[in-house]
């Protein structure tokens, strides 16, 4: 059996104001072509298909539109579940009949525990959950509440589950899991978090490898990059697109999907990269030098975005830097400044006790502007304060 497993496609998802949905369109169709190249048996994705409980009409109508690709035209199995992003209700909506089409979708705990079966195969497909849906779950299920209240963190609701679900193990096939987690080696390993969810936003860096080892291979979501996967065995796709700054920092480390081929003796993974129609460039350079041709000259303008630092910076120097910067760059999605006067400024703000009313107007408004008050400006503030006393 030969899956592609991809995570976290966040459609509908912006940067700093800027659609991405053309840059999703464009890695999907990548992905697409990758599934069809390998014949593969199956399209995995593990979690945060949208990026957001209720997406908009866009969002919903290119989603709508890819599924037809791969499960109708393409008649490819699809094996998804829902994220931390993702709204489960509104996503479980018609996956009854999804399901006799061979797209499978799970979005609510109680769907954990059945698998899909093959020949060889049992998938196991967990969609994202908070402690409160395991205890909500067993509750129901008629669990004496005395033992569901046990449930205090994410460590024992998973634990819990992934006994319940080894109960269905087939000995005679292996046994797959697709999951949206955060995940780490052992308890003394950390991950870098690409996604929104921090380390301490319901323990979900707390998962550890060790909880997993009853399955042959886990596939995740969550974690943007593949190089966060806490083994060869247990691993994230990645996304397909660069989502933030922070993910554009890592150098020469590409997105893409990974093919997983399962046999009888071993279970293997292949990455396959997938190129961005337009990348996402972090750019941290002195004014002087990100204004000479013979630096931007061999950046890749025309096909990419850029995060721009401008280092030892004095705003005061220069009016209309955004615009200067997009009529060489293009379009720059975030404009930062390193400020040669920062340190005097952080004083003057410790300091701020100190400052008499209009002192203070000034500071803030050289801060925000780099520039100073006016003389006429100076006045203005000056009789505001002058009346505001009198009326005291």
């Amino acid at each position: 059996m030969k899956l592609l497993h991809t995570a976290d496609w966040h459609i509908g998802r912006t940067l700093n104001g800027y659609s991405l949905l053309d840059e999703q369109k464009a890695a999907f169709q990548q992905i697409l072509n990758i599934a069809l190249e390998e014949n593969v048996d199956g399209i995995v994705i593990a979690g945060d298909i949208y990026d957001r409980a209720i997406p908009n009409v866009d969002a919903v109508t290119t989603l709508n539109k890819m599924f037809k690709e791969i499960n109708i035209d393409h008649h490819l199995p699809i094996y998804a579940i829902s994220g931390n992003h993702d709204g489960a209700k509104r996503l479980n909506y018609g996956r009854d009949w999804m399901e006799y089409n061979n797209f499978h979708l799970n979005t609510l705990v109680s769907e954990a525990f059945e698998p899909i079966e093959t020949p060889k195969v049992q998938i196991f497909m967990l969609p994202f959950f908070d402690p409160m849906d395991v205890r909500a779950y067993y509750h129901q299920q008629g669990v004496l509440e005395e033992n569901t209240k046990k449930i205090h963190s994410i460590v024992d609701a998973m634990n819990l589950v992934l006994t319940d679900m080894q109960k269905n193990f087939d000995p005679n096939k292996k046994h797959l899991l697709i999951t949206h987690f955060a995940v780490t080696p052992n308890k003394e390993d950390k991950i870098e978090l690409t996604s929104e969810t921090t380390s301490t936003v319901g323990g979900l860096a707390t998962l550890t490898a060790d909880q997993f080892q009853m399955f042959d291979y886990v596939m995740l979501g969550h974690i943007h990059t593949r190089f966060a996967s806490p083994s060869e065995t247990i691993r994230y796709s990645g996304s397909p697109v660069k989502f933030n700054v922070k993910e554009a920092r890592i150098k020469n480390k590409g997105k893409g999907v990974d093919i997983v081929e399962i046999d009888n003796d071993k279970i293997t993974h292949t990455f396959k990269e997938i190129k961005p129609q337009t990348d996402l460039i972090v750019l941290e350079e002195e004014w002087n030098t990100l204004t000479d041709p013979t630096f931007y000259k061999q950046q890749p303008i025309d096909s990419a975005w850029f995060a721009i630092t401008v280092k030892n910076f004095d705003r005061s120097k220069h009016i209309n830097v955004r615009a200067q910067l997009q009529e060489i760059y293009g379009t720059v999605v975030e404009l930062d400044y390193e400020n040669v006067y920062q340190d005097k400024q952080d004083q003057a703000v410790q300091n701020i006790s100190e400052l008499s009313p209009d002192e203070t107007v000034d500071q803030f408004f050289h801060s925000i502007t780099g520039n100073d008050l006016s003389k006429t400006q100076k006045q203005i503030v000056d009789k505001i304060f002058v009346d505001l006393r009198k009326e005291k």
